[in-house]
């Protein structure tokens, strides 16, 4: 007679679970450390392909801006066709493009190629958020999203130290095979555990919503990074700024008016969910725009190594992956508002004191700075994230996932055009060399690499012009990271907490359930 017993629930949900939170996270390492990675090696990269400071700036901001571009369709399409074909075919072009990425020597191939990478990892982010948050029951998320928080985090971090190592025995070439190896790890694990998942009835792809975010945000951002170059006040940069902000405001008209849009300006009435998109936006903003001036300091000024450059951000990494984990357990005892925003401040004050850096300056300043960094950057992580999937149910976590990725690499991308704009334009000013041959004098104010090469008088003096404009740019982002601790105080004063907005948008699991939320 055929047993009637019901089988016990085991432990292999958990052992599941936390194995698509391990390769998950891995594939997110892996797009994420690739954002900063490639910064240890600006120097040499300055060096050998003679790039001037904004084809640096590109190298660095051509991945973030098509990462952040395409992060909305890129989610949609594997929200449509499945979370996990996204992540195998954005881990592919990943791993391919790193590996044209080794072998070319010409900085404008160079920029296309990271534009490649960008694209795969547009794939890659959000497949992994949204994984995680319907796959994990509601009751194990907040601990799940807290890893993928520490590992977005983190992962830049790691990524640093993991190329300055690889760059004390080889060249930059070196950065781009580190890619090609954690892309295929992380395709060999998404092949053998991450299980199939995609949305039910998916409405159609808003084509007409994309174009105009993509096209948006790269005039937006590319009129940013070539403003140095230009001047901030030249007509064809004003125009391109002023292009992007009208497209990207007709992108916010076109999708109120859509039935089915792919980000529904609505959702921001929710001020959790709004508080965490700018908070990640102007935290990663900071982060990677911090992390690519303070690379080329370290080496550039200061002469470190590229292993001792990445050493120096270890005080970062130490505070802020403890904290980021201890984030959940803080909030649930004070509530979501007061740890975020003290990480906030931590941002702030971090980059504040960093932002008094000069050339002679002792290592144990910029470790005083870099301790409330991390810590800020970890406290105020995992409720930003966690408010803005939490804020929504769960027939929207796609929609939640989309906007936390956006949201990261639009900061990043920003952060590091319009600091390294920063940067850029005052070392330009502020570098003086008269009587030289203008041959020699454009080729100082290229970069600081450059005049490093051309040596003399002329290194020195465009020391302390790369110095003044570093000062101007962490001072920008100890204010951003100021305005960001004051607007989510304001956002969060006496909202209800984000799992019950969550709860009330529900809809029951029956056929021909239509989805209606409410975004007040």
């Amino acid at each position: 007679m055929p047993s009637t017993r019901t089988p016990a629930a085991g432990p292999a949900p958990a052992v599941r679970h936390n194995l698509v939170l391990v390769v998950t996270c891995v594939a997110l390492g892996t797009v994420v450390a690739a954002m900063a990675s490639l910064n240890v090696a600006l120097p040499d990269l300055a060096r050998e392909t003679h790039a001037t400071q904004t084809q640096l700036s590109w190298i660095i901001d051509a991945y973030s801006l098509v990462f952040a571009s395409l992060l909305l369709p890129a989610g949609a399409l594997g929200d449509r066709f499945g979370r996990r074909r996204a992540l195998i075919a954005g881990l592919t072009i990943f791993g391919a493009g790193s590996a044209a990425a080794a072998l070319t020597t010409e900085p404008s191939a160079l920029i296309a190629l990271r534009g490649v990478l960008g694209v795969g990892a547009a794939l890659v982010m959000p497949a992994t958020l949204s994984t995680i948050t319907t796959t994990f029951p509601r009751a194990q998320r907040a601990r799940a999203v807290s890893v993928w928080a520490a590992v977005a985090g983190a992962s830049a971090l790691v990524g640093l130290f993991a190329s300055g190592a690889l760059l004390e025995g080889w060249s930059w070439r070196s950065v781009f095979l580190l890619n090609v190896t954690l892309a295929l790890v992380a395709l060999i694990g998404t092949l053998l555990f991450v299980p199939e998942s995609a949305e039910a009835k998916q409405p159609r792809l808003d084509v007409g919503g994309a174009l105009l975010s993509v096209a948006g945000l790269v005039a937006l951002v590319y009129s940013v990074i070539e403003a140095p170059t230009r001047g901030w006040a030249d007509p064809v940069t004003l125009a391109g700024m002023g292009l992007g902000l009208a497209v990207l405001a007709g992108f916010v008209l076109f999708e109120l008016r859509r039935e089915n849009p792919l980000l529904d300006p609505r959702l921001f009435r929710n001020r959790h969910f709004a508080a965490g998109s700018l908070s990640i936006m102007l935290q990663f903003f900071v982060f990677f725009g911090f992390i690519f001036v303070m690379m080329q300091y370290l080496q550039l000024v200061r002469g470190d190594s590229a292993l001792m450059a990445a050493t120096a951000m270890l005080p970062m990494a130490v505070t802020m992956v403890p904290v980021s984990r201890a984030a959940p357990v803080l909030v649930g005892r004070f509530g979501f508002r007061r740890p975020w925003v003290a990480g906030l401040v931590g941002v702030s004050a971090g980059m504040g004191i960093l932002s008094l850096l000069d050339a002679s300056s002792p290592y144990w300043l910029i470790a005083t700075g870099l301790v409330p960094l991390g810590a800020g950057m970890g406290l105020a992580m995992t409720p930003a994230t966690t408010s803005i999937t939490d804020a929504l149910p769960r027939s929207l976590q796609n929609v939640g996932s989309a906007m936390n990725d956006l949201a990261r690499e639009l900061g990043g991308a920003l952060g590091i055009a319009v600091l390294g704009s920063l940067l850029s334009a005052a070392y330009r000013d502020h570098l003086s060399l008269p009587g030289l041959p203008q041959q020699v004098a454009d080729a100082a104010r290229s970069s600081l690499a450059a005049a490093h090469a051309i040596g003399g008088p002329v290194s020195g003096r465009a020391t302390t012009a790369f110095v003044d404009g570093m000062h101007l740019a962490l001072l920008g982002a100890s204010v951003t990271a100021a305005l960001a601790a004051l607007a989510v105080a304001a956002l969060l004063r006496s909202a209800p907490r984000p799992e019950a907005s969550a709860e009330a948008h529900e809809v029951p699991d029956t056929p021909g359930a239509q989805e209606q939320p409410s975004y007040l």
